[in-house]
């Protein structure tokens, strides 16, 4: 059946092994439970659960109109469906550094394996758009220190992003994460880089891991796992990527059912029911309903003691 068969804990501390083992963990991002099932069949390190993502499932711009609770809720529901660790986008906090304590306790009880926390003011904009506005690097330590003072497991991890880098520069956006890891932040992830040799400054001069966003359209460009992995990047997310492919094909699907009033033409480009299944592990579902179902007391157990139908029957 379809549900996380490890504890929390258990995938925080996978989580932090990852990090920990020189190798790249690679994250795609999942907007839904069922894409985080097949980022696991397939293989991956873990899954993402981006505020950007949630934002447009909600028709929503991502500017900091979410809240904790839609938040805490789609990621829970995420964390639940996978065994892989799922890092989640906590935004500014949600408020003050009060603010940020409880979202760090509420993420832990939905089963998260961790947050990032950025230094943006509200209201927040897209990482890789102009406009953006950063607290300063004292606003954002008080915020970093009272979310690790919040947390309850040592496992979770809280990871600092800084959005500095388009604002103040890039030297300015290390200096600012090496405030962060002073503060208590467990890795950093600097937004916006540029290019490798960007992500290379900040390897050298941060000694926590590192998280490299490589989403589609953006600042960044687009390096394989293999150039992140030699930088010595310990995680890259693909933050938007599924949602993109899923609503390209749905846009053409939909235009062409439009057109032609059918959608006899688009039935070989669809997932098959077969596959659906697989996905959601049906016959396990079946086989547990029956054995529920099928499942009758002794005799003993029964008002009057009278006997079931197999009894009756020898």
């Amino acid at each position: 059946m379809r549900y996380a068969t490890t504890t929390p804990n258990e995938r925080r501390r996978a989580l932090r092994a990852g990090l920990a083992s020189g190798r790249l963990l690679r994250v795609p991002g999942a907007f839904n439970p069922l894409t985080a099932v097949l980022i696991e069949e397939l293989g991956f390190d873990g899954v993402y659960v981006s505020g950007a993502v949630l934002s447009a499932d909600l028709a929503l711009p991502d500017i900091g109109l979410t809240t904790l609770t839609e938040v805490a809720d789609r990621g829970g529901r995420i964390a639940r469906s996978t065994d892989l660790p799922a890092l989640i986008d906590a935004d500014t906090g949600f408020g003050e550094p009060l603010n940020a304590a409880r979202t760090v306790q509420t993420l832990e009880d939905a089963g998260l394996a961790g947050c990032h926390l950025e230094d943006q003011v509200n209201p927040k904009r897209c990482g890789h758009l102009d406009g953006k506005a950063v607290t300063g690097t004292d606003e954002m330590v008080r915020r970093i220190r009272a979310a690790v003072r919040a947390r309850r497991d040592p496992d979770f991890v809280i990871c600092a992003r800084t959005d500095a880098r388009a604002v103040e520069g890039l030297d300015a956006a290390i200096e600012r994460a090496r405030a962060y890891v002073d503060a208590g932040a467990d890795m950093v992830f600097p937004e916006a880089m540029r290019d490798a040799s960007e992500f290379e400054a900040f390897r050298k001069a941060v000694d926590v891991p590192l998280l490299a966003n490589m989403t589609e359209f953006g600042k960044s460009e687009l390096l394989t796992a293999e150039r992140l992995e030699s930088i010595g990047m310990n995680m890259v997310i693909y933050p938007v990527t599924a949602l993109r492919l899923a609503m390209g094909a749905v846009e053409a699907g939909l235009a062409e059912l439009r057109g032609a009033g059918t959608q006899a033409g688009l039935v070989e480009r669809m997932q098959t029911r077969s596959r659906l299944y697989e996905l959601l592990d049906y016959d396990a579902y079946t086989a547990f309903d029956s054995d529920v179902h099928d499942f009758a007391p002794p005799a003993a157990d029964r008002p009057g003691g009278a006997p079931n139908a197999s009894e009756r029957k020898g």
